[in-house]
C-alpha cells in the first residue's frame, strides 16, 4: 500500500442556509499550510444551491450527488469524482485551522494507516455554553468530546467533520453505506464508524488514527444546544447503532460505546454533581442521553428482529 501521495478536500453540502459558515470554510482552505490538491464541492440534491456556488464561486469544482439523497450518497459521489490519494472530508459548518490538511495528512506517510480522525472544537451560539452539553456530550452537535484520545493513536473510528481517507480503500471497501447517517436535518449518523469497522474487518492489519492536532472549529446552530435536540438526536443515534451493530456485528459495533458508557459517563455524572446547579443539569442531561440512545438501539434492534422474522416467515 502506497505512503501520502496527493491529497484533496471534498465537502457536502445540502443547504443554503449555512451559505456563510460554508463560504468561510473554503476560504480557509485557501489559507492552509499545505495546500490541497483539489477541492471538490458535492450538493445534495439542490440546484439553486449547485448554481449559486457555481455562480459566486467559478474557480470551484461543483457537482451534483448522483446516489441517494443524504450525506452518505454526497461522499460516494464525491469519492468517485476524485483523483487524490487521500481525501480529507471537510463539513459544510466547520472551519479549519490553517495547518488543519497539514495535520491530517502526516499520517498517511505510514503505509499502513488508511483512515484519520481529526478533533472538533464546538463553535457555541452567543448564548454561551450551555448546561446541557457537557464536554462528554459534545458528539451530540458532531464535536469532539470528554473520552476521545488527546494524543496520535490508533483508534476505532473517525468523526465524520474532520476525516480522512486514502481514496482506494473507500473504493475496496464498497463506499460509505446508504440508509445510514444524516438526510437533510434528519439527525442520523455513523456512517463514517461503520466504514471504519467495515474496512479494518477486510484488512486486519490497517491502521486507523487520531489526529487531535488538526482542528476544526464546528458551528453549533441555536436550536442543538436544546434539551428536545438532545432527545432527538440520542434517539437517533441510538437507531444508528443499532444498524451499525446489525451490518458489522455487535462486537465491533459496540465496542467503543461499551467503553464510554461504563467509564466516561458515570465520571461525569459524578463530576456534575459536584458542580453546583449548573452541574446538576449537565449530570442529568448525560442520564438522559444514556437512557433516551439506550432506548433508540433497543428500539432500532427489535425492529430489525422483527424484519428478519417477517423475511423467514415469506
Amino acid at each position: 500500500m502506497p505512503s501520502l501521495g496527493s491529497c484533496g478536500v471534498l465537502m457536502c453540502v445540502y443547504t443554503e442556509e449555512r451559505w456563510t459558515v460554508m463560504s468561510e470554510a473554503l476560504d480557509a482552505l485557501t489559507q492552509q499550510t499545505r495546500s490541497p490538491d483539489e477541492v471538490v464541492v458535492v450538493v445534495d440534491h439542490n440546484a439553486a444551491l449547485a448554481a449559486r456556488l457555481r455562480s459566486e464561486r467559478p474557480s470551484l469544482r461543483v457537482i451534483a450527488n448522483e446516489g441517494a439523497r443524504g450525506l452518505s450518497g454526497a461522499r460516494n459521489s464525491g469519492t468517485a469524482a476524485m483523483t487524490s490519494d487521500v481525501i480529507a472530508f471537510l463539513d459544510d459548518d466547520a472551519v479549519p485551522r490553517p495547518d488543519w490538511l497539514e495535520r491530517l495528512a502526516e499520517p498517511f506517510e505510514e503505509a499502513a494507516v488508511v483512515a484519520v480522525g481529526g478533533w472538533a472544537i464546538p463553535r457555541w451560539p452567543t448564548s454561551g455554553v450551555p448546561a446541557v452539553l457537557p464536554d462528554e456530550l459534545l458528539w451530540i452537535v458532531g464535536c469532539s468530546y470528554r473520552g476521545l484520545p488527546r494524543d496520535r493513536r490508533e483508534i476505532r473510528n473517525v468523526i465524520g467533520c474532520s476525516m480522512a481517507f486514502r481514496r482506494q480503500a473507500v473504493l475496496d471497501a464498497g463506499g460509505f453505506t446508504d440508509g445510514i447517517g444524516r438526510v437533510g436535518k434528519t439527525p442520523l449518523g455513523c456512517e463514517e464508524t461503520e466504514l471504519c469497522i467495515r474496512i479494518r474487518q477486510r484488512q486486519p492489519s490497517v491502521r486507523i488514527v487520531s489526529a487531535p492536532d488538526a482542528v476544526v472549529d464546528h458551528l453549533v446552530s441555536p436550536d442543538r444546544v436544546t434539551w428536545a435536540y438532545l432527545l432527538r438526536r440520542s434517539w437517533a443515534e441510538g437507531l444508528s447503532k443499532a444498524l451499525v451493530a446489525r451490518l458489522v456485528g455487535a462486537s465491533d459495533g459496540l465496542s467503543s460505546e461499551r467503553t464510554y458508557a461504563r467509564r466516561v459517563l458515570p465520571a461525569g455524572v459524578l463530576r456534575g454533581v459536584a458542580g453546583g446547579r449548573r452541574g446538576l443539569e449537565s449530570s442529568a442531561a448525560i442520564v438522559a442521553c444514556l437512557v433516551t440512545t439506550t432506548a433508540g438501539y433497543l428500539c432500532g434492534s427489535a425492529a430489525t428482529a422483527g424484519r428478519r422474522r417477517g423475511q423467514r416467515a415469506a
